[in-house]
């Protein structure tokens, strides 16, 4: 069953340059995982700065097993550093009803 993990990231503008070749980075590598589906990015309009990735994996396994590779674990490492927090994720499944 396709799921879909919600990804949150709240940094200050001025690190934007230094972040994006980062976050591209980990999108393009997400990109080329099996189970991947999709993935889009927003950005709030108040308060700015605050980021939000929807991805879409066809299972939880999928997306836990990429998440588990040492090149997204320093990449995630890189980019919480300049952050100065951890991202948060949430991980939603389709209801029938």
């Amino acid at each position: 069953m396709a799921v879909i993990v919600i990804s949150k990231r709240v940094f200050a503008m001025k690190h934007k340059e230094k972040l994006i070749p980062l976050l591209k980075k980990l999108r393009n590598h997400a990109k080329k995982q099996k189970g991947f589906i999709s993935r889009k990015t927003y950005s709030s309009l108040n308060p700015p700065g605050e980021y939000i990735i929807i991805s879409k994996w066809k299972s939880t396994a999928d997306w836990e097993k990429w998440m588990g590779k040492k090149k997204v674990q320093k990449l995630q490492i890189d980019i919480d550093s300049l952050v100065g927090e951890k991202i948060v994720y949430d991980i939603y499944q389709p209801e029938k009803f």
